[in-house]
């Protein structure tokens, strides 16, 4: 199965523009609708947002936490189910903070997104129309980020780059 890169800035519109699309599909061919987060709070603030993006999507949704587990989490699910994986960045975050070969990590991701037989959206911020940072961690973050967006994009049936909460179509 194919399965769908979304891309964009921060609070560009991404997320929601592959929930409304994950909603569309399930109201159309049925399934379980599945958000797959990645994000850890390690902070009030942080915990607040995610308590804020739950009750946002509603009873609807199905969550499942994978913070570094995201390949196994995927994985386990069916193939009637309709899932958004919010967000790569995040993901890439957690492996390369817990010492993870991002590459090898990236590679399983793409092989999971392939073999996955329900729908499914990925979705990660576009972090290289910025300048280029001033510190070693940030440059390699945003190197790997790059790199994962460049693998899946060869594999996904579908890429969508989200701007101002406008869909262009590059795939």
């Amino acid at each position: 199965m194919s399965f769908t890169l979304v891309l964009g800035g921060a609070r560009s519109g991404k997320s929601a523009f592959a929930q409304a699309a994950a909603e569309a599909k399930a109201a159309e061919a049925g399934g379980r609708l599945v958000m797959i987060a990645t994000a850890q709070a390690f902070d009030t603030e942080m915990a607040d947002r995610i308590a804020r993006h739950r009750q946002d999507r509603g009873p609807a949704w199905t969550t499942l936490e994978a913070p570094l587990d995201l390949i196994a989490n995927l994985d386990g699910l069916s193939a009637d189910d309709v899932v958004v994986v919010d967000c790569l960045t995040l993901w890439l975050s957690n492996l390369m903070l817990a010492e993870f070969d991002v590459a090898a990590a990236g590679g399983d991701l793409v092989a999971a997104a392939e073999r996955f037989q329900g729908t499914l959206w990925l979705v990660s911020n576009e972090v290289g129309f910025g300048i280029v940072p001033d510190n070693v961690l940030a440059r390699c973050f945003r190197d790997e980020a790059g790199r994962l967006h460049q693998t899946l994009a060869r594999s996904a049936g579908a890429v969508t780059l989200i701007v101002a909460g406008l869909a262009l179509r590059m795939k």
